[in-house]
């Protein structure tokens, strides 16, 4: 794996030399990047865990100014801090925000650990996350292991194995140790994350402006670089029809949250659910509305459809304008119900299909 370069003190050097330089003459100018506020790294890195930096726009600048410091973070409400997150997905990730923040409220007076096994102990946080914030925010000497960085590793070393294995995670690791610039780790962590993510990207890299182009031995050894690393054949993603019900009583409309655990957790939607074998839209909604509300409603009309992917399956999201027709509104398979009038559906948050669903509702300036 690589071992000319492994075991070379002096292409090791040459290697954090040229990489390093040119970080300062390239890096991007990101409003996170240059802050010594440990809460806005953490905050940052969360949210580039499954967003990258192109899409993150004004969403890190919103949360910061909604929540300056740890203690306004974990003062909030669930909904407050997911209405903020609206948009950026996978929520999970703003869940445990909140339930770090309130632990390091309640047991160190809300100031982040600075060492990487501390960090690994609040939730949302991995090993990954750890050995960033650590070392960008506290200049603790640990590499860390994304997939850009685990992509620049795999040319440079020509490794010919699949980097989300856990073997060759552990032998990156180790070369990431080996390789990295002591004192300097938080340049040098952000420096290979933004060379894979710009220069060393998965398909088209820019070898001849690469910094690192004379060590690298994909560049040097095979006739295509973007053969490596090395990919495991993809899995068919399923695709599922689900019925959702825009329910009116007296001029509200009928929304419920979504158990805060497990996909979209916390999150409002327009109720129901995926269709089974042998069922019409129209009847998996009554069902879904039976099983997840136990009240009966009336389907009137078709609405629209949304086409929707996610990480390991895709959906067409189906909306129907349906009357309520009887029975009290439960909490069976769902968090809570509310009835609200269609101006406050802006207050709450919403999955991103539901959300196009409202953005067709007020486009087409429907009167339900």
């Amino acid at each position: 794996m690589g071992r000319d370069l492994l075991d070379d003190p002096a292409a090791i050097r040459l290697f954090r030399t040229r990489l390093l330089d040119w970080y300062r003459d390239n890096k991007r100018d990101l409003v996170w990047r240059d802050s010594d506020n440990p809460y806005h790294i953490w905050v940052a890195e969360i949210m580039l865990q499954q967003t990258r930096v192109d899409q993150m726009g004004g969403y890190f600048e919103r949360f910061i100014k909604t929540f300056p410091t740890v203690r306004d973070l974990a003062a909030a409400s669930e909904d407050q801090v997911l209405k903020v997150w609206e948009g950026l997905g996978y929520y999970a990730r703003a869940r445990n925000l909140h339930k770090a923040a309130k632990q390091l409220v309640e047991l160190r007076g809300g100031r982040l650990p600075d060492t990487r096994a501390e960090l690994e102990q609040l939730p949302g946080i991995g090993s990954y996350t750890a050995a960033a914030v650590s070392s960008i925010a506290f200049d603790r000497d640990h590499p860390v292991l994304d997939g850009n960085v685990a992509r620049v590793l795999c040319r440079v070393l020509r490794l010919e194995e699949d980097p989300r294995k856990a073997s060759t995670k552990t032998r990156l690791i180790s070369a990431g140790e080996k390789l990295l610039a002591p004192g300097q780790a938080g340049d040098f962590n952000q420096a290979m994350m933004e060379l894979g993510a710009r220069v060393c990207t998965p398909m088209q890299p820019q070898c001849a402006g690469c910094p690192l182009h004379t060590l690298c031995r994909a560049y040097a050894e095979l006739e295509d670089p973007t053969a490596l690393p090395v990919k495991a054949p993809k899995k068919e993603r399923p695709h599922y029809q689900v019925a959702a019900g825009l329910i009116w009583r007296k001029g509200k409309l009928l929304i419920a949250q979504r158990p805060s655990e497990g996909l979209l957790g916390g999150l409002w939607e327009f109720p129901g659910g995926k269709q089974e074998s042998g069922e019409s839209l129209e009847e998996c909604l009554v069902r879904e509305i039976r099983e997840e509300l136990g009240i009966a409603i009336a389907v009137e009309e078709y609405l629209t459809c949304v086409d929707h992917g996610y990480s390991h399956f895709s959906i067409t999201l189906h909306a129907f304008k349906a009357q309520y027709v009887s029975g009290t509104p439960q909490a069976i398979e769902c968090a809570a119900w509310r009835w609200v009038g269609p101006d406050q559906l802006s207050s709450y948050a919403f999955p991103r299909a539901d959300r196009r669903i409202i953005e067709y509702l007020g486009q087409n300036a429907l009167q339900l």
